[in-house]
């Protein structure tokens, strides 16, 4: 059943086998425990150069169609996944084939990945392209109400992206400087500057 893989896009320790890419594919689901989509899980495993992506895709659909990954509504307009019973047995007794550098790679990739799809899904950006360069504009949501809304100007496309990413990577953060700095509250000002420190100098 196990076969070996092509070479290209594996890094070194990466899996060449079928089998172990299965392996890993439940191992992430069973370790994450939450529904994840196919493109999620790729991306996961080719960000560290873990597999070939080809082979995850073939290794995926195989599982879909063997009946150890089961499909469960959608997420972000793709179709989500669950392991069954059977794919729970595969990561429980099989997990201890794989290499530890290639599990944790993978499920902290994993986990960033769904920790950024769900700050998306709460919170807004988008980029315009005015006269004079572009627009970000940014919605931070608190459910049913929106929080904060606020747009910046970027005089190229590049820097408009990059104050998406940020954005998106520190919502809560922003917020609560605006919010203390507008309500003139020193202890909340105080805390976000921490926050913003340590997101500038993380070392």
């Amino acid at each position: 059943m196990a076969f070996n893989t092509f070479d290209e896009g594996i890094a070194p320790g990466g899996l060449r086998s079928k089998n172990e890419i299965k392996i890993l594919i439940c191992y992430l689901y069973f370790s994450v425990n939450d529904r994840m989509s196919k493109n999620l899980i790729t991306e996961a495993i080719i960000s560290d150069e873990l597999a070939n992506f080809f082979e995850i895709s073939v290794a995926f659909d195989e599982l879909v169609s063997d009946g150890n990954l089961i499909a469960d509504g959608t997420i972000d307009g793709e179709q989500a996944f669950v392991l069954s019973r059977n794919g729970n047995t595969i990561a429980k007794q099989l997990e201890t084939t794989l290499a530890h550098s290639v599990k944790q790679k993978s499920y902290d990739c994993a986990l960033r990945l769904l920790a950024e799809r769900k700050t998306a899904r709460e919170n807004f950006v988008e980029i315009t392209e005015n006269d004079n360069g572009y627009t970000v504009n940014c919605r931070i949501s608190g459910g049913k109400v929106d929080l904060l809304q606020f747009s910046l100007f970027a005089p190229t496309y590049e820097q408009a992206e990059v104050i998406k990413k940020n954005f998106l990577c520190y919502p809560q953060t922003i917020y609560k400087t605006m919010l203390g700095m507008m309500t003139r509250d020193a202890e909340n000002v105080g805390e976000a500057l921490e926050e913003v420190y340590s997101a500038l100098d993380p070392d």
